[in-house]
């Protein structure tokens, strides 16, 4: 899908209460094609390898792109991590906010951070549970290399479409609770390509998509 037709359709079912970003996941793409979609108006982009990223980030540096981590971030990355990116959507341990904190260069604003939540309760995702975000939270906000902007799912494919609308409202829920103690929260990041729209309806600030606008991923 080109990208401006993708823009439009967010825009439209967007409510107008509040501005929907996209964030283009480039997993596994070449820095030519995430050049080529810069040239058309996108700024930001998603990339779940530390390392892959890295390589991109430094390439492109002269277009001033914005970096979005949003694969699973191992400790001994967190340093490679706080270095290149703008953004960490998928902190969902004390351990990486310590080590986040620790290695973001000081000349460098403040790592924006979210944290993942698991909100099917799922054993095959990362996240922390629910219940663990208020402690998680303080934990980052604490730290003044870090600013906390919010929260990150990957609901569980369910292919009922309800189920998803389901998980995608509790997030909500959480997020609502989390901006009434954080003034600085905005960002409920959640909905991919299959379902971005039902994540727009309850609530999300930020849809990652990258099919969409890419086609078929490569293969790694």
């Amino acid at each position: 899908m080109p990208l401006a037709a993708l823009v439009q359709e967010i825009t439209a079912i967007s409510p107008a209460a509040h501005l929907v970003r996209l964030l283009a996941v480039s997993k596994l793409q070449p820095a030519g094609a995430i050049a080529a979609l810069a040239g058309q108006g996108q700024r930001a982009f998603g990339e779940n390898y530390v390392q892959e990223a890295a390589a991109k980030v430094q390439a492109l540096a002269p277009l001033g792109l914005e970096w979005h981590l949003i694969g699973h971030l191992q400790s001994n990355k967190a340093e490679l991590a706080a270095r290149t990116f703008d953004w960490v959507q998928t902190v969902d341990r004390p351990k990486l906010v310590t080590a986040l904190a620790r290695h973001r260069p000081a000349g460098r604003p403040p790592l924006n951070v979210l944290i993942q939540v698991n909100i099917d309760d799922e054993d095959s995702k990362h996240g922390c549970s629910p219940d663990a975000v208020q402690a998680l939270a303080a934990a980052i906000a604490r730290e003044p290399m870090l600013c906390l902007r919010g929260l990150m799912t990957i609901p569980a494919p369910h292919p009922e479409a309800e189920r998803r609308r389901a998980a995608f409202a509790r997030m909500r829920e959480l997020f609502d609770a989390l901006a009434g103690r954080y003034p600085q929260v905005d960002t409920l990041s959640m909905g991919m390509s299959g379902d971005f729209a039902l994540a727009i309806a309850e609530g999300a600030t930020m849809v990652r998509v990258g099919t969409a606008l890419f086609g078929p991923r490569p293969s790694p």
